[in-house]
């Protein structure tokens, strides 16, 4: 059999069991499990995907990932984001738009604890969109700038898709985590940016109303209660791989435990909210971890089966060059985020684009960042990105599918945009970690 026909067998089994709703993880471990009896020998071709399983699995860079997991949950569960937003309310006075800049700004600091697009999409929208409504805001202002945040989650440290995306492309997690920093950074300005021109050229989706004063005693007061212990956590998270001090799982141990200390202390910790913090942590690790084992077997079957080689070698015989290559493999991502969900895309992209990357000399962390963004547009495309269906949850009774695929449109084109930077700019992704080495 051809190496094409295998791939085409191969990735078209994948998406027909996830057609019919197969989960993600058992998709590929049935495929998996049908490759290596047929194309590793029956048998023997068994024990070798369960050695190839032990030998993902055990590996001390996967640490992060329940780590920087656990993090998000302690926040999440012991309830620090409400007071975090209420902080940074305090702080955007008359702008245009100001409840959907609170939305971005709140978006960019719950990204550092939870790490998760779905979680932090589902405390924006309950926190926000009940006062959104009451103060006439419309659906493009209010579902719109949060989804979008919920996005920025995937794009500032701790990300734990960002983690995985290292793990499974074999690439440095300290300097990826490094890497997306200030793209991320972009996202939110972008978001703010659009936020602010479009309330002022549609006042009606926007619209003014009274507010009263805060004095800048009580701003700073909030800010060093609720806001500068967080820094703390960034910095403990971030800071310490930045500077060389820790490996990501070091940082991500220091920045579990800061989160235990800082719910302590803010009298919020106690038996039930750590529960529900440790069992949602387990949850979601062993669904990642199953991920990355499924995902390596794959990878190992496909460089078994000559098509990883043979993919290589028909990129390098095109007469096209490098980065027309590069924009075909950001585009196709874009069109699988239509209809396939984050994990997936991931899983059956990495193991044959990372080695085409590498054979044409692109530097990897500029192009996982482009990756991960394109990816994280996938949370919240229509028909069926995941993104949309928490918006959906958390939503005003009533609320159609239909209006918040329409606001979910001008931040896809937004994050279409920071590709384009990116891609202009490489320095945006690599100059950060360059600053490590030094």
């Amino acid at each position: 059999m051809d190496w094409w026909q295998v791939l085409f067998l191969i990735v078209g089994g994948l998406i027909a069991l996830m057609l019919i709703r197969v989960p993600v993880a058992f998709s590929f471990f049935t495929v998996n499990i049908v490759a290596a009896i047929f194309l590793w020998g029956g048998g023997n071709g068994l024990i070798q995907l369960i050695q190839s399983i032990e030998d993902s699995l055990t590996t001390f860079a996967l640490v992060p990932i329940p780590l920087f997991i656990l993090m998000g949950e302690i926040m999440f569960h012991t309830g620090i984001a409400p007071k975090m937003i209420d902080s940074v309310d305090k702080w955007i006075g008359r702008l245009p738009g100001r409840l959907s800049l609170l939305a971005v700004g709140s978006g960019t600091l719950l990204s550092t604890l939870t790490g998760s697009t779905m979680a932090s999409t589902a405390v924006l929208g309950s926190t926000l969109i009940p006062e959104m409504e009451q103060r006439g805001y419309k659906k493009p202002m209010t579902i719109g700038p949060i989804l979008g945040s919920g996005g920025l989650a995937v794009m500032i440290p701790p990300s734990a898709l960002g983690v995985l995306l290292a793990s499974i492309g074999k690439i440095s997690i300290g300097a990826f985590m490094i890497a997306i920093i200030l793209p991320g950074i972009l996202m939110a300005f972008l978001f703010a940016l659009y936020i602010i021109l479009r309330a002022k050229m549609q006042p009606e989706l926007a619209p003014n109303y009274s507010l009263s004063s805060v004095p800048l005693m009580e701003k700073i007061r909030t800010s060093i209660i609720y806001i500068l212990p967080l820094g703390f956590i960034i910095f403990l998270v971030v800071g310490l791989i930045f500077l060389g001090i820790a490996t990501p799982t070091e940082a991500a141990a220091m920045g579990a435990f800061g989160s235990v200390i800082l719910a302590a202390l803010y009298g919020r910790l106690n038996w039930a909210s750590l529960q529900k913090a440790f069992t949602s942590t387990m949850k979601v690790s062993v669904m990642m971890l199953i991920i990355v084992a499924g995902s390596t077997a794959f990878s190992h079957i496909l460089s078994f089966s000559g098509v990883t080689r043979n993919l290589v070698d028909l990129i390098q015989n095109l007469q096209f060059s490098p980065i027309f290559i590069l924009i075909a493999m950001l585009l196709l991502v874009i069109i699988m985020g239509t209809f396939m969900e984050s994990l997936s895309i991931m899983m059956i992209i990495l193991p044959m684009f990372i080695p085409i990357a590498q054979i044409l000399d692109i530097n990897l962390l500029w192009f996982a960042t482009m990756l991960l963004i394109t990816i994280e547009i996938g949370a919240i495309s229509p028909p069926f990105g995941v993104g949309l269906f928490v918006m959906k949850g958390v939503a005003p009774q009533g609320t159609k599918m239909k209006e918040i695929y329409s606001a979910s449109f001008p931040f896809i084109a937004l994050d279409i945009v920071l590709i384009i930077l990116v891609f202009i700019f490489p320095e945006l992704a690599t100059w950060l970690p360059e600053l490590m080495k030094n």
